[in-house]
């Protein structure tokens, strides 16, 4: 299910954005790209509808996705 991030608590939201940016696996190439930078983009993916919040109930798992991959049977 798709979490508006408007509806999140300012620092639970910059919370989650530090914790994905700095997942193992979220890789930025070659170039050293800060932690700021790194949720910076991924806030204006939120407000640009690019990127979603996704809850996984039955995993209790919180993930930010593309939104052209959330489909009407997920």
């Amino acid at each position: 299910m798709i979490i508006p991030f408007q509806q999140l608590d300012p620092d639970t939201l910059q919370n989650l954005l530090e914790e994905y940016a700095t997942r193992d696996g979220t890789d930025y190439g070659e170039r050293e790209v800060s932690l700021v930078d790194k949720v910076a983009s991924l806030r204006r993916q939120l407000q640009s509808g690019e990127v979603v919040i996704w809850f996984e109930p039955g995993e209790e798992s919180v993930n930010l996705v593309l939104a052209r991959d959330i489909t009407d049977d997920v």
